[in-house]
């Protein structure tokens, strides 16, 4: 079972902008005083950077470009609504604001197929928004997909029962917790586990501080280090430039790569860099218009595919 895999899917925005139906629990995100058409017109300018910026290093991207209908701001970050998992299955995922339940396309799977993946079974969550249930996706659910285990973040947008369910459906063992960040000296939860934790093939950089009780931190080092992960600490501060939602995937010649936002990169010390960089090479790019108004990073833009060939 490999962790990382060398194919993403993107989507390339054409209505992106602050939405404000998840900003209601996503303390990332900031108003930009900027018109929204300048706003995708700069969130198209980063993608497409992005993008070239990963192809450029072996890595298969395959982009799919929004539709102008339905109104879909934030379908920047497909790996919310959607995971591809190695046995051929596609879970589709139940989303928090209702304008984000948009975002699920059928014609995406046709576009996989397409280009010779084989989708054997889809695993639909998606009625639990009728009970106001919600799981996003890999933005709620991190896989340690080689020692089968979950690491999952409790929040409006990650219901512990639906993320047990998932557990069972995929053969993993939860390991669950509470992640916060101070808002206005308030101690809220985290919206997505990915801001505050990256797994990697033989390291995780994660955000202790954000994890307030002790029992539960303990729990969760125990867990990586018990599974041979080397931690690399981030602080509150650097969570908040992203530095949590990054990526490894892998690149030409089975190069591994840690992909990130040039903020989080340049909020990382010389200490942090050298310790990935024992690992993979680091691959950034600038995301600033996309991380402010969506609050959301490099990692939430891109679904990985683990599917097999047909």
């Amino acid at each position: 079972m490999m962790q990382i895999t060398n194919t993403i899917l993107m989507i390339r925005p054409v209505n992106f902008r602050m939405n404000e139906q998840t900003a209601v629990n996503n303390y990332f995100m900031e108003d930009l005083d900027l018109k929204n058409q300048t706003i995708n017109k700069k969130a198209q300018e980063e993608f497409d950077a992005f993008v070239s910026v990963l192809r450029s290093k072996g890595v298969q991207v395959i982009v799919v470009e929004d539709r102008k209908e339905p109104d879909t701001p934030d379908s920047i970050f497909p790996n919310n609504w959607v995971s591809f998992h190695a046995s051929g299955i596609v879970a589709v995922y139940p989303m928090f604001a209702e304008n984000r339940r948009l975002e699920r396309r059928d014609d995406i799977f046709d576009t996989l197929e397409q280009h010779g993946f084989k989708i054997n079974e889809i695993i639909d969550y998606t009625a639990a928004e009728q009970e106001g249930v919600f799981l996003e996706g890999t933005g709620s659910i991190l896989k340690d997909r080689v020692h089968q285990k979950a690491y999952c973040a409790l929040s409006d947008r990650a219901h512990e029962d639906l993320f047990i369910e998932f557990c069972e459906d995929f053969d993993c063992f939860p390991v669950i917790f509470n992640a916060y960040q101070t808002v206005n000296g308030e101690r809220l939860p985290i919206y997505h586990t990915n801001v505050m934790m990256a797994m990697a093939e033989d390291f995780a950089v994660i955000c202790l501080d954000s994890i307030d009780d002790k029992t539960e931190r303990k729990n969760v080092v125990q867990h990586l280090k018990k599974d041979g992960k080397e931690i690399i600490e981030i602080t509150e501060e650097q969570m908040h430039h992203f530095a949590g939602n990054m990526l490894q995937v892998i690149g030409a010649n089975e190069q591994r790569l840690m992909v990130m936002s040039s903020q989080a990169y340049h909020s990382l010390s010389p200490a942090q860099i050298k310790n990935i960089e024992k690992h993979c090479e680091i691959v950034h790019s600038t995301l600033d218009t996309i991380e402010t108004c969506g609050g959301g990073s490099a990692r939430c833009m891109m679904a990985e595919v683990f599917l097999p060939k047909a």
